[in-house]
């Protein structure tokens, strides 16, 4: 089968490499050429244009930094996608998604949504959760597809209805690693034993498992390794803390990771991993 792939940065370019594994012609289209390298000495064919990647294929693949980014993408050039199907594996909103829905519908395509949640890691060992949007049909007909991602493919509901459970996870993660980066920082401020914090912590129902995989790199104040970059996190918390109003779920705790996120900016800490807000919250002591 071919496939298109439009957008193979950080997260992209891993999914594109778990697709030729699997047997795909893969068709690659991304912003920035330099980026496509990788794939093309495998045998993935390169397009200066998305138009020419979508072209040739029934299935396009979506993975973009936001909405304007897919916007801009598809729809600056006239792409015909009648007979086409677009797997929109993005974070964006609910309503961004009906918008991408819709403008699909009306050029005589399908579309569904997939967002995934987990990182390079995950991608690498085919671990990723894949959350579908779409019709049962749609769901059933491309699973096998979205399998290659990793085997926790769930069928959500509708279109939209994936998108909510990614954001409402995605505030999780931000929420997660700020209170565990103050609980660390008072825990090391009082030079308490950090391995026996850990250890009671690990036995307790308090414990979420990304504590252990930021741990070190709080503890180091390395944070270079970006799976997901601070910046990026910030783009998806300005969305969920946007959403979140609109639906009338109280925001302060997130308005607050926000500014924390907007610090970690200001520090010149954008391409860090996101984990990097530890030295917002716990500033390294002189």
């Amino acid at each position: 089968m071919k496939v298109a792939f439009i957008g193979t940065g950080l997260m992209g370019e891993p999914m594109a490499f778990r697709l030729l594994k699997a047997g795909y012609n893969l068709f690659v289209f991304n912003r920035t050429k330099s980026k496509t390298e990788r794939l093309k000495k495998h045998q993935a064919k390169v397009f200066d244009l998305p138009a020419d990647a979508i072209r040739e294929t029934s299935v396009i693949i979506t993975m973009l930094t936001d909405f304007n980014a897919i916007s801009e993408t598809l729809f600056t050039e006239k792409i015909s996608f009648k007979g086409k199907t677009l797997i929109q594996m993005s974070t964006i909103s609910p309503k961004e998604s009906l918008l991408l829905k819709n403008r699909i519908e009306e050029n005589e395509g399908e579309y569904i949504e997939a967002p995934v949640l987990g990182s390079i890691p995950q991608v690498e060992e085919g671990q990723l959760i894949v959350m579908v949007g779409a019709s049962k049909d749609n769901y059933n007909k491309w699973k096998k597809l979205l399998k290659n991602f990793g085997d926790g493919v769930y069928h959500i509901g509708e279109v939209g209805s994936a998108s909510a459970m990614k954001l409402a996870l995605n505030q999780l993660i931000a929420s997660l690693t700020s209170v565990f980066s103050m609980s660390l920082g008072y825990i090391l401020s009082n030079n308490v034993d950090v391995n026996q914090f850990m250890e009671i912590l690990r036995k307790s129902s308090l414990y979420a498992p990304t504590f252990d995989k930021k741990l070190n790199g709080m503890l180091k104040r390395d944070f270079d390794k970006a799976n997901f970059p601070l910046k990026h996190m910030l783009k998806d918390i300005n969305l969920i803390h946007e959403e979140f109003l609109e639906k009338n779920v109280n925001t302060e705790i997130i308005e607050r990771v926000k500014n924390i996120l907007q610090q970690g900016i200001d520090m010149n800490l954008s391409d860090k991993d996101y984990s990097a807000l530890f030295n917002v919250i716990y500033p390294k002591q002189e």
